[in-house]
């Protein structure tokens, strides 16, 4: 198995497919293993597959269990709870820096199937394999190629022509900042809600660091990045007269990335021949309903699964298999993304949003119950 691209996706494809005994190697056209500083929140059907991959005691370890999640207006008054107390013991939520959740699956790679600064260029392939090329002149050959390069993949063009991208109206600046720094309560989150912005912010890294993340609406034309800096000052701006705990969380900022929010229709197909798709490379996502890399995730274990029931002659037909399990989920999963921007940012009558707020976990039951991995097995059983 190769997998092209080191991010949590092609990360947690690794350690999934290693995990079931498969011979892996992970390609990543960067010379280190590294993601930028932001967070990342796991969900309860994440939380399900890290389990399933051993990775619980790390999760609690290097995550902030959110125990008090809440919406709140711009002015600081209280909207809504994310989800019931009576809820609180049964739904799991951990933010996490991403750079701590990429390490648990990196850390459970030996180091020789991990090749950085091998930048994917070229891919063939035939009825008994497949055959990829690297610009530092390397070609190998694997019996499933796994493209996890992100939302700019270069092999997805290998399985169907792109979809274009579509700008959501709104970028976002993110970044984090000592918990310490503003008396951060332990295991609260905020998601303070204004007229076309809105200001998030919640615990990582067991809670010594707050991860933000602030939603502007703007028409002017963003590239789609994680890393592109921006201007602490500008946010400052876009926020003034806000609740003062976001101001006091602004003015800690000494440096801020700036992010415009791009997805996709869902694709047509995520798999030819020996090849598919996974993680952003398959169904990039608004961040809105924080379930980019839960989805990753579940695609990673998904496909562990399924192929751990095939063969180098039956592998295309498992490819098959994991993307008929998959694209659908995630393309509901889009669209939800969808929905809950366009929720957070609504303007005119706050009382009617603040209800379609508490309705969210009956809403959302259904992403965040699904077993990816238990799906998979009863569908390899066809193999």
């Amino acid at each position: 198995m190769a997998v092209i691209g080191s991010g949590i996706g092609g990360a947690a494809a690794a350690a999934a497919l290693l995990q079931r005994g498969m011979d892996v190697r992970l390609y990543e056209q960067a010379t280190a293993l590294a993601e930028v500083g932001v967070g990342v929140v796991i969900q309860p059907n994440g939380v399900r597959m890290l389990r399933r991959l051993g990775l619980g005691d790390e999760l609690i370890r290097s995550g902030a269990r959110w125990i008090d999640p809440q919406f709140r207006r711009a002015d600081g008054s209280y909207a809504a709870a994310m989800w019931p107390p009576a809820l609180a013991s049964q739904i799991e939520f951990y933010g996490m820096h991403r750079a701590d959740l990429l390490a648990m699956f990196v850390d459970r790679l030996p180091a020789e199937i991990v090749k950085a600064g091998h930048r994917c260029i070229g891919f063939e392939q035939d009825d008994e394999q497949a055959v990829i090329t690297f610009a530092n002149g390397l070609r190998t050959t694997a019996d499933v190629v796994i493209a996890a390069d992100g939302i700019h993949s270069t092999l997805q063009q290998f399985v169907v022509a792109p979809s274009a991208p579509l700008y959501s109206g709104s970028v976002a600046y993110r970044g984090v900042i000592p918990a310490a720094g503003v008396s951060w309560p332990p295991g609260a989150m905020r998601n303070w809600l204004g007229a076309g912005k809105h200001f998030l912010v919640y615990p990582v890294r067991a809670g010594l660091l707050i991860n933000y993340v602030g939603f502007v609406t703007t028409d002017e034309p963003m590239k789609e990045s994680w890393s592109a800096r921006g201007d602490p000052s500008a946010l400052a701006r876009e926020f003034a007269g806000w609740d003062p705990m976001v101001e006091t969380v602004i003015a800690q900022l000494k440096t801020t990335f700036r992010w415009g929010l791009f997805d996709r229709e869902p694709l047509a197909t995520w798999t030819r021949g020996r090849l598919t798709l996974l993680g952003d490379a398959a169904h990039p996502m608004l961040p809105h309903l924080g379930q980019g890399a839960n989805q990753a995730i579940e695609d990673a274990v998904a496909l562990a699964t399924v192929l751990s029931h095939a063969d180098r002659k039956s592998a295309p037909r498992a490819l098959l298999i994991y993307e008929q399990l998959r694209r659908e989920r995630t393309a509901g999963v889009q669209r939800m993304a969808r929905v809950s921007g366009a929720r957070y940012d609504a303007s005119g009558n706050l009382h009617a949003r603040d209800r379609k707020l508490d309705a969210q976990p009956q809403e959302r039951a259904w992403v965040w119950n699904y077993d990816a991995d238990a799906e998979a097995e009863a569908a390899a059983a066809s193999l």
